[in-house]
């Protein structure tokens, strides 16, 4: 049986460390995606999620396995993504508050939600770049790395709400950059 992300970090926190490399191989694609989001050389973006996992297996025993793994880890990385395009003296990510532009639908239809998904990944091929940071990073994160609202809020510390406005208005912003194409 698999274990879980939490039970992984338990045995590690315990002094196990073959469960370390199981959280390495689950996640190394996953931050090389979120990556390439952000920072256009390769090299770069292996080098910091080394950087990632070293952060990890430093703080891992003060992670509290009652919580979710995902949105702890997306956070380190998040924080490493963010230190090095503020190194290379980018673009700095704004912080921008907008909680109370949208309704969150109570009910959502899978097979809406789906064919959605997939309309926007067109559009996040074509216009992603195109986007300031705050509104791609938290695209990237809901429709690369399939995380929920609460989860990105966590990673982005963050309102629940303004994970929510920040999507609308990336959906509207990248429409209207392939609008113009």
């Amino acid at each position: 049986m698999t274990k879980t992300d939490e039970e992984l970090v338990l045995l590690i926190q315990r002094g196990s460390e073959e469960p370390f490399g199981i959280l390495m191989d689950r996640y190394t694609q996953k931050l090389m995606r979120y990556g390439k989001k952000f920072l256009s050389s390769q090299e770069n973006i292996e080098d910091i999620v080394q950087e990632i996992f070293i952060k990890v297996y430093k703080n891992i025993k003060s992670f509290d396995v009652e919580r979710k793994f995902s949105p702890w880890i997306y956070r380190i990385a998040h924080n490493a993504f963010v230190n090095h395009l503020r190194s290379i003296d980018k673009e700095p990510l704004l912080f921008f508050n907008f909680d109370t532009l949208l309704n969150h639908p109570i009910y959502e239809d899978p097979a809406i939600k789906e064919k959605e998904n997939q309309e926007i990944r067109v559009l996040l091929d074509k216009g992603l770049e195109k986007l300031p940071s705050i509104y791609r990073e938290t695209i990237i994160l809901y429709y690369f790395e399939d995380l929920n609202y609460q989860e990105i809020a966590d990673i982005l510390h963050v309102p629940i709400g303004t994970v929510s406005i920040r999507l609308r208005r990336a959906r509207l912003m990248l429409k209207e950059h392939i609008k113009y194409e």
